[in-house]
């Protein structure tokens, strides 16, 4: 099992990091199957680590339907671009830029070809990693309006940010070995 081989690979300095990556993929309870590993795609792709992609895309795809593999990969693509637009919105001082329109497609979060609350789900946990605020505060929003309680949506992110941790520590690893 990859996630086996990503386990081994995290060094002993980040235990805490290993022992999280098993209990937010293979001990936790309170997502679906399918919003389980469609987070664990988005994100793996949002973390920006070639190696944490590579060696959970294959479990992802496997227990995905084609349809939420697509969905989860579509889910990082729009994040990756609305989170840098809305993220800047909000930052910039000038209030006018919050009334303009954004002028940008984004036909997939209308039409994701999943349940809604799974494409939700997993944009939160995208924007979690890119740290969009604006972004968190609307997908929250709808998730709790569909009845996703707290505990749900906190799972999601705690894959996102354990996900990104062992990114970030493999690639830095990466690098300080060559």
């Amino acid at each position: 099992m990859a996630l086996d081989e990503l386990k081994s690979a995290i060094p002993d300095f980040a235990k805490d990091l290993k022992l999280n990556l098993g209990s937010v993929i293979g001990n936790q309870d309170l997502l679906t199957e399918q919003q389980l590993w469609g987070a664990v795609l988005s994100c793996a792709i949002a973390a920006r680590s070639p190696r944490v992609l590579r060696e959970l895309e294959p479990e992802a795809k496997a227990k995905l339907s084609p349809e939420a593999y697509a969905a989860a990969k579509s889910a990082a693509a729009i994040m990756a671009m609305n989170n840098v637009f809305y993220r800047t919105r909000h930052l910039l001082s000038d209030p006018e830029y919050g009334t303009m329109r954004a002028g940008l497609r984004m036909n997939v979060i209308g039409n994701p070809g999943v349940e809604k609350v799974d494409f939700e789900l997993w944009s939160l946990a995208v924007s979690a990693i890119n740290g969009c605020g604006q972004c968190l505060d609307s997908h929250e929003q709808v998730l709790r309006k569909a009845g996703v309680d707290r505990e749900t949506v906190q799972e999601a992110v705690k894959v996102a940010s354990v996900i990104q941790a062992v990114g970030v520590t493999l690639d830095a690893e990466a690098v300080l070995a060559e």
